[in-house]
């Protein structure tokens, strides 16, 4: 993410984006189109806890939640008996996460680390490395770059989703975009998917499992890889 995107997303999260994010990601009362993104955010996420919740080793891995937003997929992880680091750019986002940690019990709690960082900081090794909903603020010439240092994290398994350029949805943008709201004041790139699967072989890995989450105002590929042994 080039310097002025970073800003204006961390602006964003930390401003009146929190709040219209907050409410999608929770249970407050939303319009139709709100509720529409609620619903297809929470498909993503139960796409990637079926998947991880079917291979039976959760608390044997330690997975790095990249873009954890509110926590929607690290809090259940961790309720699991995973080994959660999470984070997120928006020191709001982590705040409201750490809140909605409170219904874990300790021991889970244990399990959850939560902080403020940028994707491009993070570091360490984890077994999984998960970063949803985030990519469709990375352009074209940054998304390389950002999906090969994802993959750098992962020892085992990276998992992503992003917006897929298609034509149709191109042309939906186009639309959305004539009618700007006073909350939509980040840019959403989209990507092929091709594109995204040769970055992932590139950098060693192999596409495992795909999903796809499509309502009508959400719209989401989900690619697991794994490293090639």
């Amino acid at each position: 993410m080039n310097i002025n995107d970073k800003a204006i997303v961390k602006e964003y999260f930390n401003s009146t984006g929190f709040e219209r994010w907050r409410k999608i990601y929770g249970q407050d009362e939303v319009n139709k189109v709100q509720k529409d993104i609620r619903i297809g955010h929470q498909q993503t996420i139960d796409t990637v806890l079926d998947w991880l919740t079917s291979d039976g080793n959760l608390a044997n891995i330690t997975i790095c939640d990249a873009g954890c937003g509110v926590g929607s997929l690290a809090l259940p992880l961790a309720q699991s008996g995973a080994k959660v680091y999470a984070s997120d750019i928006s020191s709001k986002m982590v705040e409201e996460a750490k809140a909605r940690s409170s219904t874990l019990t300790q021991s889970q709690r244990d399990k959850l680390n939560l902080s403020m960082q940028d994707l491009e900081q993070l570091s360490g090794q984890y077994h999984t490395v998960i970063c949803l909903d985030v990519l469709i603020h990375y352009s074209d010439k940054d998304i390389a770059k950002m999906i090969s240092h994802l993959a750098g994290l992962a020892q085992s398994r990276l998992i992503i989703s992003f917006a897929p350029k298609t034509f149709y949805l191109t042309m939906l943008k186009k639309v959305g975009e004539l009618f700007p709201g006073p909350s939509k004041t980040t840019r959403a790139y989209q990507h092929p998917e091709q594109t995204i699967r040769e970055i992932l072989i590139d950098n060693g890995f192999a596409i495992n499992r795909t999903g796809m989450t499509s309502t009508n105002f959400y719209y989401s590929r989900i690619l697991e890889a794994v490293r090639h042994s």
